[in-house]
């Protein structure tokens, strides 16, 4: 079963290697992101203190949804999602796989976003990188799972581009503020025991919707 699973992130990366449709759109929509900012603000060290993880989340969200539109999307061309619900298996096997090759693509762009934040804005970051890498990778497990989940519910609708960000972000919402917060704190030194809080309301968020849409992610295919 688990050869089903390795072929699917392996199609989704092949595919995206080819036509860089996901990667390009996320990397130019958080290029723009960090460009205007940077042009638009002349922010002072302890400003940017406090402004700078809402911009980083910001960029990352939005982007994701970018390619989160698309990952559901180009399986409808050539009815090449009725050959994925053939497949001998489990089909929350597609679920994983469509999950896993989202995160790769959005951990390619958040290594190559939030460095570019710190560079445009000057920015001499004296918190922890290990722990600002932790909470960026937990809160994008959790936002990329029910993503996931949304876009293939919304792939069904002509309205998919629209509908998305419609039902996604209501559900994200204690999740986006928990990422938010737990980076402010730590981009102003906090250490793990003082981001605790948010750190386990993000690791629920990400174990509520990584079993949720495992378990209904077939009846999600049938509609």
């Amino acid at each position: 079963m688990f050869s089903v699973l390795k072929a699917i992130i392996w199609k989704d990366i092949v595919m995206e290697y080819k036509t860089k449709q996901m990667t390009s759109a996320m990397l130019i929509f958080s290029g723009l992101v960090i460009v205007i900012f940077s042009f638009a603000f002349e922010l002072t060290f302890g400003v940017l203190e406090h402004v700078l993880p809402g911009m980083i989340w910001v960029a990352l969200v939005f982007s994701s949804i970018l390619g989160l539109n698309r990952s559901f999307l180009l399986e409808k061309s050539n009815d090449c999602m009725q050959g994925l619900l053939l497949l001998p298996s489990d089909r929350t096997f597609i679920f994983l796989g469509k999950f896993t090759g989202n995160f790769l693509f959005v951990l390619l762009t958040q290594m190559i976003i939030v460095p570019g934040f710190f560079i445009f804005f000057d920015y001499p970051f004296q918190g922890s990188i290990p722990l600002l890498i932790f909470v960026l990778l937990i809160g994008m497990v959790g936002f990329i799972a029910v993503g996931t989940f949304l876009a293939a519910l919304a792939s069904n609708s002509r309205m998919s581009d629209m509908l998305l960000p419609i039902i996604l972000f209501p559900i994200s919402v204690p999740l986006i503020i928990a990422g938010v917060e737990s980076t402010s704190l730590i981009f102003q030194g906090a250490s793990f025991a003082e981001i605790s809080q948010w750190v386990y309301l993000i690791l629920v968020f990400d174990i509520v919707f990584l079993v949720v849409p495992y378990m209904l992610f077939d009846y999600v295919m049938e509609v």
